[in-house]
């Protein structure tokens, strides 16, 4: 009977860590850590933690998401997102461990017309890409067995994340702007983790080849794009039962009409073309990722 690999699954309470958690259960021994079980910003306590639980497969899930925020906590943003994940690569390399990392669209500045690759050249336009962009570097100067994957606009049926926000001020209003000049691909936690569980199996399995022929960093996210006012506009047109009926009206409104502390890219598309290529995995059209958890959603408070 062969031995079921151990896998480490860092932010494992998040909403990526959760479906994590879910798509990995019967691939191996999964341990789930979240931030009640190991301080990111603590390097000891990374080490420590990969250094007990001996992991064959490593799943970070964590970082530090407040994009905002992180212009006045750019310090800690940098610990959680550059820090971290060198100390996890460092020790995913010395147990020749399989290093899975999530990346962010936010590290280019959106001035590009067409869909962005992983050859384009970063530009961050705010505190947070920076950190995230300064994380893809730092594992990539360690080496080994690893895999970036840089997503975009992640939500799901669990955590902190746009769906859940537009269903609440649903609720709430009767109308609700959204900034309508930011363009990306709304990506679910549940097609996230259903494509890195492909790809984990086929890597541990020997189908892509030895670790240079498909380490490295890759784009991964729903395919198709839309602006934040298109995707809740989305969102309402299949959620009425979610909220009675009672769908508000959503009004588009520019970037300049809604000034946050951090800078966001127009354009953060994300081609998916060398995922496909390497690993035949191809995520969903958002439109339909987004039906999946509305149902999810539906089917929950069904049997509340």
């Amino acid at each position: 009977m062969s031995v079921r690999p151990q896998v480490l699954i860092v932010g494992g309470a998040g909403q990526v860590g959760l479906e994590l958690q879910r798509s990995f259960r019967e691939f191996g021994e999964v341990t789930a850590v979240d931030r009640e079980g190991v301080d990111l910003a603590v390097p000891d306590q990374v080490r420590e933690l990969v250094r007990n639980v001996k992991p064959s497969v490593i799943l970070n899930a964590a970082a530090y998401t407040a994009v905002d925020r992180a212009e006045s906590e750019t310090a800690l943003a940098m610990a959680i997102n550059c820090q971290a994940p060198r100390i996890l690569a460092e020790e995913a390399e010395r147990l020749g461990a399989l290093l899975v990392h999530y990346s962010t669209d936010y590290i280019f500045d959106g001035s590009k017309l067409g869909p962005w690759t992983e050859t384009d050249e970063p530009n961050p336009l705010n505190s947070y890409g920076a950190s995230k962009l300064a994380g893809e570097q730092a594992i990539g100067q360690v080496g080994g067995k690893y895999l970036i994957f840089r997503t975009s606009w992640v939500y799901g049926p669990h955590g902190s994340n746009f769906l859940l926000t537009m269903l609440r001020l649903a609720r709430q209003r009767d109308q609700i702007s959204v900034v309508d000049d930011q363009n990306g691909s709304p990506t679910t936690s549940i097609e996230l983790a259903d494509a890195t569980h492909r790809i984990v199996r086929g890597v541990m399995a020997g189908q892509f080849g030895a670790t240079e022929d498909w380490a490295g960093l890759y784009h991964m996210t729903c395919s198709g794009s839309t602006t934040w006012c298109g995707f809740a506009q989305r969102i309402f047109a299949r959620a009425g039962k979610l909220l009675d009926g009672k769908i508000p009206t959503v009004k588009p409104i520019s970037s300049a009409d809604y000034p946050t502390p951090a800078k966001r890219p127009h354009n953060s598309v994300l081609s998916n073309e060398k995922l496909q290529d390497r690993f035949a995995v191809q995520l969903q059209h958002w439109e339909n990722a987004l039906d999946t958890v509305i149902e999810e959603l539906s089917q929950a408070s069904l049997s509340r």
